[in-house]
């Protein structure tokens, strides 16, 4: 005997349903990576599994491997949220604080730089301690690593083309490359002491002597 056909209320049920479940899956989703971010920065690549990443997000490792088929992959889309500062598929070079070194004067320009570039480090600088850790007993990590480098790379070229008007020169693209690298801003706000608010000053007027005014 054939079922009955759903009923309006059911098809209405179902719609009210898959929305909060979508939901519900993104937010924990974006609980397990901020839960990933907290203890590989604190605990380092080898000192933690997607067992410690569950407890951290108070959900089975049977939800993390749903989202998330390998530790690796966890740690590179962490890395990825922790460059753009967020979960939505959107590039860096695609959001509004990228457009803003386009805009305006060049001192507006390269104080846009100078805020993205330290919000950037900010972000990243525990993840760029977890590779350095990994790469050399892992071969995964070290092209990872690799990798990071050279989107770093390309994302200052993009930054510098924004702000000068023109593509920079390949030396122009290394020296700013390897200033603003997140090794520098280690050694500077870590192991020099200095604030936040000091980098950003100095990144500024890095950027105001290696940005040519023309």
């Amino acid at each position: 005997m054939p079922s009955d056909p759903a009923s309006p209320a059911d098809d209405a049920a179902r719609q009210y349903r898959s929305p909060r479940r979508a939901q519900q899956a993104e937010e924990t989703r974006a609980e397990i990576i901020n839960s990933a971010t907290r203890l590989f920065t604190a605990n380092g690549w080898s000192a933690t599994g997607m067992r410690d990443v569950a407890r951290e997000a108070g959900v089975a490792t049977e939800t993390v491997y749903a989202h998330f088929s390998s530790k690796t992959g966890l740690l590179r889309r962490a890395m990825d949220v922790a460059v753009v500062g967020d979960d939505a598929p959107v590039s860096l070079a695609e959001r509004p604080e990228f457009a803003a070194l386009a805009q305006g004067s060049r001192a507006d320009r390269i104080a846009a730089a100078a805020t993205l570039l330290t919000e950037v480090n900010q972000r990243t600088s525990g993840f760029a301690k977890v590779l350095r850790e990994a790469a050399p007993t892992d071969a995964v990590i070290a092209e990872m690593l690799r990798a990071a480098r050279e989107r770093i790379r390309l994302d200052i070229a993009a930054g510098a083309a924004a702000v000068m008007g023109r593509k920079p020169t390949r030396l122009e693209r290394d020296s700013l490359w390897a200033l603003l690298s997140v090794e520098v801003y280690l050694l500077l706000v870590e192991v020099s002491g200095w604030s936040i608010k000091q980098y950003r000053r100095w990144v500024a007027e890095m950027l105001e002597r290696e940005i040519p005014n023309s």
